[in-house]
């Protein structure tokens, strides 16, 4: 099992969490991913972040498919390829329509299809073929225009970049299961895992390419090796609240419907009405206790083996972790004793 970082959404002081960061890999972290949403763009983190580490992994968590051409998407994963000397994975999503239509004015259509589309020409970009390609939703060249087919003038340092998938849908789910290197998840309930994803990705799996080897499923997770109070687990919950109830318009929520699918139908539509409607402290109250602890990873010593162990039996391959502790040297502590769990564990 990968122990990674997830970083938080740019602001000040990231020149104090690259340092951070650094620190992670000297105690043992193996990868970092870096998010987008609508904060500032990841590439240009992750450029300094290749520049500032050595030996970890790099990943996008997520860049939005509908916000750049698919060939600038292959372009841009080329180039941290390149940056990072082979050690970038390509993180995309199709986000929703709040942050595509709202924030970017694109049309949010098509999500599965276009997502299929842009893997297919991200891997020929990739592979330095001629790009000719009559999808449905992307022509390239453009017909009837001056253009002539081009391949990339470079040659990547890898024409095999690892795609990591987001993905909460069931048709989403078996899409990444099907075509990705990886399904990036998020506010992953391990118990749950079987019978809310389980079909989406058998049915996946079923249809994928044995040359993309075993699927890497990825969860976010905040993380401290601590008793899980409310004081620690506050933002946590927020952020349940957030996601359940604003990430989205009131009828295309996908974090909403994904908690319904949990069992949750009741408290979803609570938390989302709570939101809505400005009272954010109330949906925060109103996240079920059960499902914020069940998506976090704070757990005293002795329970911490038993909640890696849990994740692992529900076949997660890397865990993406926010380090809560108040202080840095109390955060590279606990990814420290983490990564000695998962050795110790053979993980």
């Amino acid at each position: 099992m990968r122990l990674g970082i997830q970083l938080g959404y740019s602001g000040e002081g990231f020149a104090h969490a690259v340092e951070e960061v650094v620190e992670f890999e000297a105690a043992g972290a193996d990868l970092v991913v870096v998010p987008e949403a609508y904060s500032f763009d990841a590439v240009s983190q992750l450029g300094y972040l290749a520049a500032r580490t050595n030996r970890m992994q790099l990943a996008s968590g997520v860049m939005q498919l509908y916000t750049r051409t698919p060939t600038l998407t292959a372009m841009t994963a080329a180039g941290l390829d390149y940056v990072s000397g082979g050690r970038f994975s390509l993180g995309l999503g199709a986000s929703g329509p709040q942050v595509i239509e709202g924030f970017h004015g694109v049309a949010y259509d098509a999500p599965l299809a276009r997502t299929r589309e842009l893997v297919d020409i991200c891997r020929t970009v990739w592979r330095r073929e001629t790009l000719v390609h009559q999808g449905e939703h992307y022509r390239i060249p453009l017909p009837g225009g001056l253009g002539k087919p081009l391949k990339l003038i470079n040659r990547p340092v890898r024409d095999r970049i690892p795609i990591l998938l987001a993905a909460m849908g069931p048709r989403n789910v078996a899409l990444a299961a099907e075509i990705a290197e990886g399904w990036q998840a998020l506010f992953l309930d391990p118990a749950a895992l079987p019978e809310v994803f389980g079909p989406a990705l058998a049915e996946g799996r079923a249809r994928r390419d044995p040359a993309l080897g075993p699927l890497d499923i990825m969860v976010p997770l905040p993380f401290a090796v601590a008793e899980p109070t409310a004081e620690l687990l506050a933002r946590h919950r927020a952020q349940l609240a957030l996601y359940i109830g604003g990430m989205g318009a009131r009828g295309k929520n996908f974090s909403n419907d994904l908690v319904r699918r949990y069992g949750y139908p009741d408290e979803a539509a609570t938390i989302q009405e709570l939101f809505l409607s400005g009272r954010r402290a109330e949906a925060a109250a109103a996240v079920p206790e059960r499902l914020v602890h069940a998506t976090a990873l704070v757990a005293g010593p002795a329970e911490l083996r038993d909640r890696v162990a849990e994740l692992a039996a529900a076949g997660v391959t890397t865990l993406l972790v926010s380090p809560l502790a108040a202080t840095r040297a109390e955060r590279v502590k606990d990814v420290e004793e983490l990564k000695h769990v998962l050795i110790d564990a053979s993980l």
